[in-house]
């Protein structure tokens, strides 16, 4: 029998980590084996915020980890008991009733994928960006979709490349369309657009376009993270 381990890597989400993990408190389920918060060395109350949380609710624990969101979540899926891991961003708020929609994509027959994303905004830009996630092409894919995948599936392509400080999610995606029936879930998951609130909706566009168009023409994960820095806060 299947059943989810979430894994929430985070870093100085204090602002926003009890109302998050409190609506995942709310939809838990006898599907969802663990809540595993994976902390890469917060300077904030990130860790106190999950510690307490993990003392008031069984399911949830803390894991300490080197940061890079790549080996966060490596050091949480190498811990999870359930048979299906469920990659969740802090700043992503999945559909009700998530579990039982990976569970019946699983069941039949896509060992990975993702729910088609909006993000929390009237910007008509974000508002294209986010009805594109609902098409299955490896283009629109981003880690704010979410990504679920079977856990022998995970260890078969060697989990996320470690190498990558950025563009880890993609990495590891583009990998999956090529091992697995991958299943873009027809239900919405809300995430934040804060990040284009700070660089700006259309420049952050243009600076994704540039990183991808970079690996696609062979750049190593350290140029991707130089351009990244450089060009995004």
């Amino acid at each position: 029998m299947n059943n989810i381990s979430i894994v929430i890597p985070v870093y100085n989400e204090a602002k926003i980590l009890h109302t998050f993990l409190m609506y995942l408190q709310e939809m838990n389920s006898k599907n969802i084996m663990e809540f595993l918060v994976v902390d890469g060395q917060s300077t904030d109350d990130s860790k106190a915020i999950v510690l307490e949380f993990s003392k008031k609710y069984t399911k949830f624990k803390g894991i300490d980890s080197p940061k890079g969101r790549a080996v966060q979540m490596n050091t949480a899926a190498a811990q999870a008991k359930g048979t299906i891991l469920y990659f969740l961003h802090a700043d992503s708020l999945p559909p009700k009733e998530f579990d039982a929609h990976i569970l019946k994509a699983v069941g039949n027959g896509s060992k990975s994928g993702c729910f088609k994303m909006k993000f929390d905004s009237s910007h008509w830009g974000l508002k294209i960006a986010g009805w594109l996630t609902q098409f299955n092409w490896r283009s629109c894919r981003g880690g704010d979709q979410s990504l679920f995948i079977e856990k022998n599936l995970f260890k078969q392509i060697g989990g996320y490349d470690e190498r990558f400080l950025v563009y880890e999610d993609n990495d590891l995606i583009y990998k999956l369309y090529k091992h697995s029936n991958f299943k873009v879930i027809q239900h919405w998951i809300k995430s934040s657009p804060r990040r284009f609130e700070t660089n700006g909706v259309w420049k952050l566009q243009l600076h994704f376009s540039i990183i991808h168009l970079k690996k696609y023409f062979g750049a190593t994960p350290e140029n991707l993270e130089r351009y990244y820095l450089k060009h995004i806060k």
